[in-house]
């Protein structure tokens, strides 16, 4: 089965086809098709590496939805000073799934 990396959001996904995976928030309505340059391809012993994408290489994925993920918590403390604070946060998330590899 063929699998490739994409980047996206400063980070790197390695990808198949029918894989679904969450990226930081894109601007992009939900079913929209959307498509990424591909950093490297592989299928079965055969790897494209590209410098940085592969030639004529790309992933479509579908947008499936948009949403806010899990509470996280940033807690700064300095020692003997009596110094505490806490903020939360949740991140902007986009859960993507891979339609098609070419290349």
């Amino acid at each position: 089965m063929a699998y490739a990396v994409i980047k996206t959001g400063g980070k790197q996904y390695r990808v198949q086809q029918g894989t679904r995976f969450d990226v930081e928030k894109l601007d992009v309505e939900e079913n929209a098709e959307i498509q990424f340059d591909a950093l490297l391809v592989g299928e079965g012993e055969s790897l494209k590496i590209g410098t940085p994408t592969v030639e004529g290489a790309s992933v479509t994925v579908k947008v499936l939805r948009q949403f806010r993920g899990p509470k996280g918590v940033a807690f700064k403390f300095k020692r003997r000073k009596g110094f505490h604070k806490t903020k939360g946060f949740r991140r902007s998330l986009t859960q993507l799934e891979v339609t098609s590899i070419r290349g």
